[in-house]
């Protein structure tokens, strides 16, 4: 079993890779079945061809996509998630179905935080803090 909360664990790179915005969403996408790339395209809204094809490469790398060429003229690719794909996508679903849930909750307290972040007694607890030091107290 390898650490991922360990700095040198090399599962990092694969987990920042398929936990991305992006990643997160093509994987959930594929979860409904296979997908041609423009499909991808219109269903992951914002995401440019070329972050599209950056995602995919690095998921088919990781072994979570799978990419099928079929010999046609123009060759048709399709884009599908792999046994450990799927084992994967369940729980990004849900994570992506959570924020859905939560959305209004969640702005309601970016909406909170940074209006306490705007009054004058706002700002950070530790700038407040520091200034209330005797000035003797900082030096070492």
């Amino acid at each position: 079993m390898h650490d991922t909360f360990d700095n040198k664990c090399e599962l990092r790179p694969i987990t920042d890779q398929t936990t991305s915005r992006w990643a997160t969403l093509i994987v959930s996408a594929l979860i409904t079945g296979p997908h041609r790339f423009a499909q991808l395209h219109q269903r992951v809204g914002g995401i440019s061809q070329k972050m599209l094809s950056q995602n995919l490469k690095a998921l088919a790398r990781a072994g979570l996509v799978d990419r099928h060429v079929a010999p046609t003229n123009p060759p048709q690719v399709t884009y599908s998630l792999t046994e450990l794909g799927v084992s994967l996508a369940g729980p990004l679903t849900e994570l992506i179905q959570w924020f859905g849930r939560h959305g209004d909750e969640l702005l309601a307290a970016q909406e909170h935080y940074d209006s306490r972040q705007a009054s004058p007694r706002g700002g950070s607890d530790a700038g407040s803090a520091v200034s209330r030091l005797p000035a003797s107290a900082g030096s070492s």
